[in-house]
């Protein structure tokens, strides 16, 4: 088994409910076993004008491959209507592929470690709290370090927001 790390966004629709089925649909694969999760995060969005977010992060154990996994997210993000119209919009579901084991992969169609994790406190504080000690394979600093290294305004464990 490989760990790996995603992170799931919603900013449509009942968000609470479509994090937790998603969580539900990736568990329910059977190459795929939901190892932790964080809390949920209330965060502002970037990009344009749109609602907040309710962001988290999750440690998948996984048999599969880093583009075979990226398929599997594809389709439980298509599964809750997703549309890949505008860059950085509103959208029911995000599943990002964040870590690898400690893998680095650029192809056309992924890249890991995620290329805009270590700037995004929505990604990286959600992930401190499950996986600090993870070292990213690119900077080789651990996760707990790369959030100190970015501005965490904006970013609400649900349970302050």
């Amino acid at each position: 088994m490989t760990d790996v790390a995603i992170a799931l966004g919603s900013n449509l629709g009942d968000s609470r409910t479509i994090l937790a089925q998603a969580l539900t649909q990736l568990h329910e694969c059977p190459s795929i076993t939901v190892v932790r999760t964080s809390s949920l995060y209330k965060t502002a969005p970037v990009g344009p004008p749109q609602p907040d977010y309710l962001n988290a992060c999750a440690i998948l154990d996984t048999h599969l491959e880093p583009l075979e996994l990226l398929h599997i997210l594809q389709r439980v993000e298509q599964s809750f209507g997703r549309v890949r119209d505008k860059r950085w919009g509103p959208r029911t579901l995000d599943l990002d592929l964040l870590l690898f084991s400690d893998r680095i992969l650029i192809t056309d169609e992924l890249e890991i470690p995620h290329p805009r994790m270590g700037d995004r406190a929505f990604v990286l504080v959600p992930l401190a709290e499950i996986a600090g000690h993870w070292i990213d394979p690119v900077s080789q600093r651990a996760i707990a370090d790369l959030v100190r290294h970015v501005d965490p305004d904006g970013v609400r464990r649900l349970d302050d927001a």
